[in-house]
């Protein structure tokens, strides 16, 4: 009997909340682990109209910043985007992860640098201390001794893909998310939240997406009735 596949994933948004993961996967999490990590050369910012993030490579901050040409470039620890690993993702869960991201993202493999020990996502308790709001600073040292430090390993994240006119210069901070905007994703606020609405639906459709099309036929009396056929078929996830 063959062992089912299971993913890393570096989060470093909303997702950073073990609560919002939680309420997108559908269960506890009780076979997840998770710790800290620090992915490099890549900037997390604000989308305009938008609580959630994007991340680019390095080398579109500096089209994002205009300092292509002049030659500036930002600090080592300025470029490198606070997250977390997340390990023993199933198939399914990625499939509502995708859902979830939806068009402005991308999949992609990168190598993250996880700071601490994987510990289990299961207990609620810890939301607190899996995802500090105020980490200490980085230094450029750190930074530069990263890799043999803390050596990486890889993981799925999501890469935003559409134009950086929507994102600010603006780096997106997890503790005024958690400050100004979580209440809109977790409790009584996510109610309505529409984020959650694809995810659910394809939940509740085990994991398909439905297709109706209007057929028009004839009616008894050579009348034309529109009916409503509902298909079925596998929504593939995003690859990178």
């Amino acid at each position: 009997m063959s062992v089912p596949q299971t993913y890393t994933a570096f989060f470093y948004g909303t997702l950073l909340h073990p609560s919002i993961l939680r309420r997108v996967i559908g269960h506890h999490g009780v076979e997840l682990e998770i710790c800290p990590a620090l992915l490099l050369d890549h900037t997390r910012h604000k989308i305009k109209h938008a609580d959630y993030p994007g991340v680019i490579p390095y080398s579109k901050t500096r089209e994002l910043l205009g300092t292509v040409d002049s030659g500036v470039n930002l600090q080592p620890e300025d470029r490198t985007v606070r997250g977390t690993l997340v390990r023993g993702l199933s198939e399914d869960d990625v499939r509502l992860l995708d859902t979830f991201e939806g068009d402005e993202y991308t999949r992609r493999i990168v190598s993250a640098h996880p700071l601490a020990p994987f510990t289990a996502l299961a207990s609620a308790a810890m939301d607190a201390t899996i995802v500090p709001t105020a980490p200490p600073p980085l230094t450029a040292q750190f930074v530069a001794d990263l890799s043999n430090t803390h050596p990486p390993v890889e993981a799925h994240t999501y890469i935003w893909i559409q134009p950086l006119s929507e994102l600010t210069p603006e780096l997106w901070d997890f503790a005024e998310f958690v400050r100004d905007n979580a209440w809109k994703w977790v409790g009584v606020g996510a109610k309505d939240n529409e984020y959650y609405t694809e995810v659910d639906h394809r939940r509740e459709m085990n994991g398909h997406i439905v297709e109706r099309k209007i057929v028009t036929a004839e009616g008894p009396e050579h009348e034309q009735e529109k009916h409503v056929v509902i298909e079925l078929g596998e929504n593939p996830s995003k690859d990178s």
